[in-house]
């Protein structure tokens, strides 16, 4: 009995890792996928532990030419 073709779905494939720009094979065999090596994963887990990777807030300039005009 012969062991069937791996579907396309999860068949492996090379992506840019996202940390370093390098190659990265996106693969059940590449545990830190999407990740090219553990250094990669371990500095992308410190960017998002130390907060680095904020979504910007929503609040007007200080300066008081863009300040809210509900307070002028």
């Amino acid at each position: 009995m012969s062991t069937p073709a791996p579907s396309p779905a999860l068949a492996a494939r090379t992506v840019t890792c996202p940390a370093c720009g390098g190659d990265s094979l996106y693969a059940p065999s590449n545990r830190f996928r999407p990740f090219c090596s553990d250094r990669c994963k371990n500095n992308d887990l410190g960017a998002w532990a130390s907060e680095s990777f904020r979504v910007p807030e929503d609040a007007p300039p200080d300066e008081p030419q863009f300040g809210d005009a509900k307070f002028r």
